[in-house]
């Protein structure tokens, strides 16, 4: 199978990288296209692919075109490459954050099928620990499904998801590594405060929330069990999570979850 990106940006390249480690597909096979052409140049032969002057020319090769571009750009590129899809018909996969398989298949103004898949990714992808919900649209077949489960599944986890939970979706996995962030920096935040240097209290900060959760990845209990686990009776754990529930510490975290969620379908319907 030849992959095609349009778009050559961190996600993109995160996603190529994975592919060609991971054994899904050849660097060969791979084609690239990104306006900065030197950058896409360069990223084309340090992993073996090919990189294309013209968006046109990698519709015109590959079965599959991921269109690796933000949600503002992706209708003229779609316009751009119109005719050459409805010509060549390749299974297009768009990662654009907020773009509805629908909204995408609108653009071509055609009652022909087209085979639409749907992805939304998230930044840990560059890390090879990525979580991506997949949906397609009516045309796109189980086996197209299948394909771009297993293709991002090489760079993290993926899970067909109903297209009417991707506004949830965005919001506990393509928006929460933000808020991770946040939370661990408010940890190494704490350790300052109490005299400790900022980049060791930042790496330990860092290594707990790592470890936290590959404990659980790796556990059949759910969290709050674990949490009794790290909780002595009067003990500093106890103290620390009654302190933080005083100052409504979960339903905080709902509410920025339910605000994330309510921003992406304003998002979508524009």
């Amino acid at each position: 199978m030849k992959i095609g990106f349009i778009g050559a940006g961190n996600m993109a390249s995160a996603i190529v990288e994975g592919i060609v480690q991971k054994g899904f597909s050849n660097p060969e096979d791979i084609y690239l296209y990104d306006i900065s052409t030197e950058k896409v140049q360069a990223f084309a032969e340090k992993v073996g692919a090919h990189a294309l002057n013209d968006p046109q020319e990698v519709i015109k090769t590959v079965d599959t075109l991921i269109l690796a571009v933000k949600p503002n750009v992706i209708k003229g590129v779609l316009l751009e490459a119109k005719d050459a899809i409805l010509q060549n018909d390749p299974l297009i996969v768009s990662i654009a954050a907020g773009t509805s398989t629908e909204a995408i298949y609108d653009v071509f103004e055609t009652d022909q099928p087209i085979r639409i898949v749907r992805v939304m990714p998230n930044m840990n992808a560059m890390v090879g620990e990525g979580a991506a919900a997949v949906c397609g649209n009516a045309s796109a077949t189980k086996e197209d499904l299948a394909t771009i489960i297993d293709l991002f599944n090489a760079v993290g986890k993926a899970w067909p998801l109903e297209e009417k939970y991707f506004s949830i979706f965005t919001a506990i996995a393509g928006s929460s590594p933000a808020y991770t962030f946040l939370f661990i920096d408010s940890i190494a935040r704490a350790a300052v405060k109490n005299g400790l240097p900022k980049d060791i209290a930042l790496e330990m900060a860092t290594q707990a929330v790592l470890g936290s959760a590959e404990t659980l990845a790796h556990s059949k209990e759910n969290p709050w069990t674990l949490i009794d686990r790290v909780s002595s009776p009067g003990g500093t754990t106890v103290a620390g999570i009654v302190e933080l529930e005083d100052n409504a510490f979960i339903s905080t975290v709902i509410k920025g979850i339910d605000a994330t969620i309510r921003k992406d379908e304003e998002l979508g319907k524009k």
